[in-house]
């Protein structure tokens, strides 16, 4: 008999799949993808010491979505809310021509640690976005921005069969579907709400306030966001 995959293995395999992808999407709106971008070399080298090092079992997990990767941090490291300084630490390898420190992975790493460190809060989550490719887009000042999958309609609906394959394909890598968090608790929230009550995946979804919401508008209430965010991770 095959013996099954490990989790590790069907993250880098899901991964390589990404590499593949091509969209069509509006004019002035670019998909960014590092699973085939110039550093896909040392983004796969990356991705496979990471997984490998805190998700070669067959644990039942929990999935956390974000909604799209920014376009200067999970866009650019292929690791879902990691920074390019930790992941640096973790596993030796860089990126060319990035080090900055994400404010939400400094956020989620101080959830990681409280919830008792990497390897016990990744022995129990997943972490991705809805849509699992980064989005940009050009503003009115002519300047290259980051965008969510849900900020225009039309991209969205050119973007939805590939979310609807993305959410079905990692839940089948051994996702825990009794409950699945959202961050980002407003218009995120709703259209991932939207997708799960057409599809069944999660029994329930879990909002949680997206950490660069905590940090720039509600900076002296931070810890009670984090104690939030434990609190609902251990129920």
């Amino acid at each position: 008999m095959e013996q099954e995959k490990a989790f590790s293995e069907k993250v880098i395999d899901f991964d390589k799949e990404l590499g593949k992808v091509t969209l069509e999407i509006p004019k002035s709106y670019k998909i960014i993808n590092p699973y085939s971008g110039r550093n896909k070399k040392q983004v796969f080298q990356l991705v496979k010491l990471f997984y490998g090092k805190y998700f070669n079992d067959n644990n039942k997990r929990r999935l956390i979505l974000g909604s799209s990767p920014a376009r200067r941090g999970s866009a650019i490291t292929g690791v879902p809310f990691e920074d390019a300084q930790n992941l640096q630490k973790e596993t030796g390898i860089s990126i060319e021509n990035f080090h900055v420190s994400n404010t939400s992975s400094t956020f989620l790493n101080r959830v990681i640690d409280k919830y008792g460190g990497r390897t016990k809060f990744y022995s129990d989550f997943y972490l991705n976005f809805v849509c699992p490719l980064g989005i940009s887009k050009i503003n009115s000042k002519g300047n290259s921005v980051n965008c969510n999958y849900y900020e225009n309609k039309q991209v969205e609906n050119k973007l939805l069969t590939f979310i609807i394959s993305a959410l079905k394909v990692q839940v089948e890598f051994g996702i825990d579907t009794s409950v699945c968090y959202c961050i980002g608790s407003g218009e995120n929230f709703q259209e991932l709400n939207k997708i799960n009550k057409e599809l069944k995946l999660f029994k329930e979804i879990t909002p949680l306030e997206h950490p660069r919401f905590i940090t720039q508008y509600h900076p002296r209430d931070e810890e009670e966001y984090l104690d939030k965010y434990l609190r609902a991770l251990k129920s």
